[in-house]
């Protein structure tokens, strides 16, 4: 469906993207330090159990949007900007994290996963990250856009997926190594802030 370049660039930036410092994969470290790597595993499948809402309610907006008008697309498109370059402003000016190791009460896997699809389905910041990052790897030209961004969707949970496992069973070492090296912390944060800002730009070069 995608061409090999478009592929690769989607699925590079979505694993930095997981990778870079934020609240669901701190929460996952944070579990799996004090609760063991399983419950972060549980954690991880919870947050991106509510990827997938946000994905088909991204997919269905998008597709209308495109079927509308021009000018409706253009406003979409001015819209992901304007929050994609408010992101990497937030990333940039992002101070490191304090990741707590304190022991604290043991939850139950169902509970950790519930909790996980709350957390993320209740962020509206998910769906409006998604509304501006996902429409910019798909084209028209490449069949139905409800479709394509359902496929994006599925590629960047799956990277996620990917990310946040390896936190998960690396939780130990990855918190350790957190909490003595603020300058990693930050080098992640702005990097991150260095795809926002790329991202940005190519919606607002893109041609719709």
């Amino acid at each position: 469906m995608f061409p090999i370049e478009t592929f690769v660039s989607f699925v590079t930036a979505s694993i930095l993207l997981a990778a870079a410092p934020g609240p669901d994969n701190i929460f996952v470290l944070t579990q799996s330090a004090l609760q063991g790597p399983r419950a972060g595993l549980v954690v991880t499948l919870g947050l991106c159990s509510g990827l997938v809402v946000h994905t088909t309610a991204v997919a269905l907006g998008v597709a209308a949007i495109f079927q509308t008008s021009t000018a409706a697309y253009t406003a979409l498109k001015l819209a992901g900007a304007g929050y994609l370059l408010y992101l990497a402003w937030q990333a940039f000016h992002a101070s490191a994290t304090k990741i707590s190791t304190d022991k604290g009460i043991r939850m139950p896997l169902s509970k950790l996963y519930k909790r996980g699809i709350i957390m993320n389905v209740t962020n509206p910041k998910v769906s409006i990250f998604f509304l501006a990052f996902l429409p910019l790897f798909a084209d028209p030209a490449r069949g139905p856009i409800a479709f394509q961004i359902m496929g994006l969707g599925v590629i960047f949970i799956f990277s996620t997926i990917l990310i946040f496992s390896a936190v998960a069973l690396v939780s130990g070492s990855v918190g350790q190594w957190l909490n003595r090296s603020a300058r990693a912390q930050r080098i992640m944060n702005l990097l991150a802030g260095m795809i926002f800002v790329t991202l940005a730009a190519a919606l607002l070069i893109e041609k719709g």
